[in-house]
Order: C-alpha cells, then structure tokens, then sequence
C-alpha cells in the first residue's frame, strides 16, 4: 500500500479535484433526478480503472529495469536537474551504481532516480 501512494499520491489528488467537480456540477438544477448517483459511480469507475492500470504499468516498469540493472544493462534515467545538457544519467551497475530499495544512488552523482522514473536502454 505504501508503494501504491507513493507513486500515485499526485493521480490520486487529482482523481479526488474531478470527483468533486463531479458531485458539483450533478447537483445544479438542471440535471435529473439520480444524476449524482450515476456521475459518481461512472467518475469514480473509470478513475479506479485508470489508476490501477497505471500503478500495474508503473510496477511491471520497475520490475524490467530492476532485472536489467542486475542483469548489468544500461538504464537510461531522466535528470531533471539540468535543462539545457544531459538531460538523461546512464545508470549501469558496473559504473558503481547500487540499487537500495527502490532508488539508483551513486557515490559518483549528487541525485539519485526513483526507478519508476527509469527505463531500460
């Protein structure tokens, strides 16, 4: 569950900005009557199935690059430290970049990357 807010904490907030726009909006007048009902469940359906797909597409991701990375490939990690040069950080396990939990850490680079942030090269 921790994983789960961790990385979809921002879509979450979102979700819950539309669903209250949704409760607003079903209440004026010139809706029907049940269409409170109706929007909520409908909004609240496709918003479950949206972010789920994405924590289960955001999760499989990890998992590739996690494998390649002990695997010894090249992943390929979005530095958005620097705008204008290198844009993207080369992580490869055999340039002294480790794994802990979740996060590339090098002694060599001042950041470290998120892996769902990273893709395999």
């Amino acid at each position: 569950m921790g994983k789960f807010l961790e990385l979809e904490a921002g879509y979450l907030f979102i979700g819950f900005v539309i669903l209250a726009v949704t409760l607003f909006v079903s209440t004026r007048p010139f809706f029907g009557k049940g269409a409170v009902k109706r929007g909520m469940l409908s909004v609240s359906l496709f918003l479950a199935i949206a972010i789920g797909f994405h924590f289960y597409m955001t999760t499989s991701r990890m998992y590739e690059v996690k494998t390649a990375f002990k695997d010894g490939k090249t992943i390929i990690c979005e530095s958005r430290a620097t705008r204008k040069v290198a844009q993207s950080v080369d992580v490869n396990i055999n340039n002294e970049w480790r794994l802990e939990d979740d996060v590339f850490a090098s002694p060599n680079y001042n950041r470290v990357f998120h892996s769902a942030r990273c893709l395999v090269k």
